[in-house]
């Protein structure tokens, strides 16, 4: 289990604690000779706090302490009386209590009332919301996150005037929601999607590809949030991020991706509720992203277009308005044109992607006359 950030100051306190548990368990080291010599029982499983026996704790607080000291306290140990002694083991039960691991649900809630605290510094809200990205990791306490009433304050930061409190909100989102229906449909039930596609728009690369990755996570395999994505108009969003000058690479890249993930759900789901994959003013963002060379990118479109292709809804004479069969040629030529050895065998690799596509796209055209493609 992925285990929350301390707060600030704690783990010394928390040292200094179980240094202080290693001389208080020099007592009970010396508990069982007192019994053999006609002292009260101890039960061990009193003892049992955070570790999992008395023994283990022991074995800790020896590791981790001066030698020379346990020696002198066990000396010291041998001089007390037995309400003494029955004293030092009510204290070592109470400090093996307040040194017991919070669960990750509890540092879940704790983390939570952070956030539903008006007045917490903008530095302990964000350290709220880092605690809980990686809490949240583990699908159970996803799956957990909306039960302990954290998924509103999460969403609600999405409207934060800090950048960086939106950014964290997002990818707790888009972590939780990843590969899990139930969080999905939670999130969706929240109406966040809206709220991520305006954040898709945003100037700051770093927000947009947040959002874009908490969209992807919390759509992905799901018919319900890709008809909210279509009702948001994200597909203006993909078409803006394509189409804008000055958009980061990484963030066309990642809308690129989203395309294709969800052209291939259709195909093999048979759902053919995006209509908007299949309309020529996102077919020609998608095919203006070859232009750039940029070969990864350039590898991500060709994946793309390959699946728009084989979409029923597309219509290859969209794809021709749109100046496909240039743009292949012309990306061949550079293809051939690379100059350094180190891109040449990931060049051939997109060459024969190119070659696939420019295929698929003739035989869509004209059936039956898959041309020179090959």
């Amino acid at each position: 289990m992925a285990k929350a950030r301390p707060h600030s100051g704690r783990s010394g306190h928390r040292r200094r604690n179980l240094l202080l548990a290693a001389a208080l368990l020099s007592a009970a080291l010396l508990l069982p000779e007192r019994e053999a010599a006609g002292g009260g029982s101890v039960v061990e499983d009193d003892f049992a706090g955070g570790f999992g026996s008395l023994d283990s704790m022991l074995q800790w607080a020896i590791g981790n302490s001066d030698p020379g000291r346990l020696k002198e306290e066990a000396a010291d140990v041998q001089k007390l009386s037995e309400d003494e002694l029955l004293k030092r083991r009510h204290e070592i039960k109470d400090l093996m209590e307040k040194l017991k691991m919070p669960s990750d649900a509890d540092l879940m809630k704790i983390a939570i009332a952070d956030l539903n605290n008006a007045s917490i510094s903008l530095e302990d809200r964000q350290r709220a919301l880092q605690e809980l990205l990686i809490l949240v990791e583990p699908i159970d306490n996803a799956n957990d996150l909306d039960k302990i009433g954290g998924l509103v304050p999460v969403i609600q930061d999405l409207n934060n005037a800090n950048e960086e409190i939106r950014i964290t909100s997002a990818w707790i989102l888009g972590t939780a929601s990843q590969n899990n229906a139930l969080v999905q449909s939670q999130i969706l039930g929240y109406g966040a999607l809206a709220r991520l596609v305006k954040m898709g728009y945003s100037t700051s690369a770093k927000e947009a590809a947040k959002a874009m990755y908490a969209i992807s996570a919390l759509i992905r395999n799901n018919v319900n949030g890709q008809e909210a994505f279509a009702l948001e108009n994200g597909n203006a969003m993909l078409q803006h991020i394509l189409g804008s000058n000055g958009v980061d690479l990484r963030l066309q890249k990642k809308a690129v991706f989203l395309i294709t993930d969800l052209a291939d759900f259709q195909l093999n789901s048979g759902n053919s509720g995006l209509t908007f994959l299949s309309e020529r003013v996102l077919l020609k963002s998608v095919t203006d992203m070859l232009s750039k060379f940029d070969l990864d990118l350039q590898e991500k479109v060709l994946l793309a277009i390959r699946s728009l292709l084989k979409l029923p809804s597309t219509d290859a004479t969209d794809l021709e308005s749109c100046g496909l069969d240039s743009v292949l040629y012309r990306l061949g030529v550079q293809l051939e044109e690379l100059p350094s050895e180190e891109q040449k065998e990931y060049a051939g690799e997109v060459d024969a992607l190119r070659r696939e596509v420019e295929m698929l796209f003739q035989q869509k055209l004209k059936p039956g006359t898959a041309t020179a493609a090959l």
